[in-house]
């Protein structure tokens, strides 16, 4: 299980994240909403540790992470993998030589900067492509891709780490509605079949209501909202997001298809 225990960030007298505790049960899928600035993007980088907590602690399962140094810090990066809004691919490289970055954390440093990587790697890069649809792109340049196409390759890259959570910041942010599906889709397969715990923090509040178990809303920082998506009412969204409205990013039948498919058959309690 996650633990967060009164995780805050200061910036000077600012508190971008201020006293979060939540108990995020192993295998969910947890959507983060609120507004531009209401401390989402800040709340995900100090579970990774690239950003370092003012205040409280993580702890998942019995391991401080908050206390971590050095390997032990580098290891559990490994384990808790980022997707990032803008990809953070290398633009230059193929396909197959970003995915293989996620096996950086488990190779010596002469292989991965000398591309040495064994037959398996490779094989296991490929099957993480192949499960997102995009093996026939293992060739290509990165930065000759679409959106929607290198944000599937960042998703196989952390797929590639093995790892026991995933953090995705935004990761639809930039992405049209077909591409919007895709990599939703994937995340919440990878959620059923892999029973990685997904957080993930999302604008949209259509996109969030159908793919997502849980719900934790944030708003100057502070949760005010934390429950299965029926229960996010119109007072609620007026917490939030004040008086600002929202349209679908994604066909509602598109978006139905999706969540038919999802875990969300399977009871949540959290």
């Amino acid at each position: 299980m996650l633990v967060l225990d009164d995780l805050t960030r200061r910036f000077g007298e600012r508190a971008a994240v201020d006293r979060v505790s939540l108990n995020i049960k192993p295998g969910s899928f947890v959507g983060v909403i609120g507004r531009s600035g209401a401390g989402k993007s800040t709340l995900l980088r100090m579970i990774n540790r690239l950003a370092e907590p003012s205040g409280g602690t993580i702890r998942w399962n019995d391991e401080d992470v908050t206390a971590l140094r050095g390997r032990p810090l580098r290891e559990w990066r490994a384990r808790c993998a980022m997707i990032f809004q803008q990809f953070n691919l290398t633009g230059r490289l193929d396909v197959l030589t970003n995915v293989l970055a996620g096996r950086l954390s488990r190779v010596p440093a002469h292989r991965s900067l000398l591309k040495l990587w064994s037959v398996e790697e490779r094989a296991v890069a490929l099957a993480a492509l192949e499960r997102l649809d995009i093996a026939n792109l293992a060739a290509q340049r990165a930065d000759r891709l679409s959106g929607g196409q290198q944000q599937r390759v960042a998703i196989a890259r952390a797929l590639v780490q093995e790892p026991e959570i995933i953090l995705a910041d935004e990761p639809i942010a930039s992405l049209d509605p077909r591409n919007t599906r895709l990599v939703m889709d994937a995340l919440a397969r990878i959620n059923v079949d892999y029973g990685i715990t997904i957080l993930c923090n999302l604008h949209s509040l259509d996109v969030a209501r159908h793919y997502c178990h849980r719900l934790v809303g944030l708003a100057a920082g502070r949760v005010v909202f934390d429950g299965r998506p029926e229960m996010l009412d119109e007072a609620a969204v007026r917490a939030l997001y004040g008086l600002e409205a929202e349209a679908p990013a994604v066909p509602p039948e598109a978006m139905d298809a999706a969540r038919n498919a999802s875990m969300r058959t399977a009871a949540f309690q959290y």
